[in-house]
């Protein structure tokens, strides 16, 4: 399990599965998503993607208020 600390600062799929206990396929469903339907920012390079280790901390705070809303 990954802490906050011991992540890069450029994720990969398996870096945020492998922090959130998800699979790598979850997390690539979620980078499909626009932000405004639950997705996250991510950098395209060819066919990988990334992402930027405050952008994701940001959508977990993001998601986390969008919980507390719901209910």
């Amino acid at each position: 399990m990954e802490t906050k600390q011991s992540l890069p600062e450029i994720l990969t799929a398996k870096d945020i599965a492998s922090y959130l206990g998800i699979s790598r396929r979850r997390v690539y469903e979620i980078l499909q998503l626009s932000e405004d339907h639950g997705g996250m920012r991510f950098i395209q390079i060819g066919s990988s993607k990334r992402v930027e280790k405050r952008d994701f901390f940001d959508w977990i705070e993001k998601n986390k208020s969008n919980c507390s809303e719901r209910g």
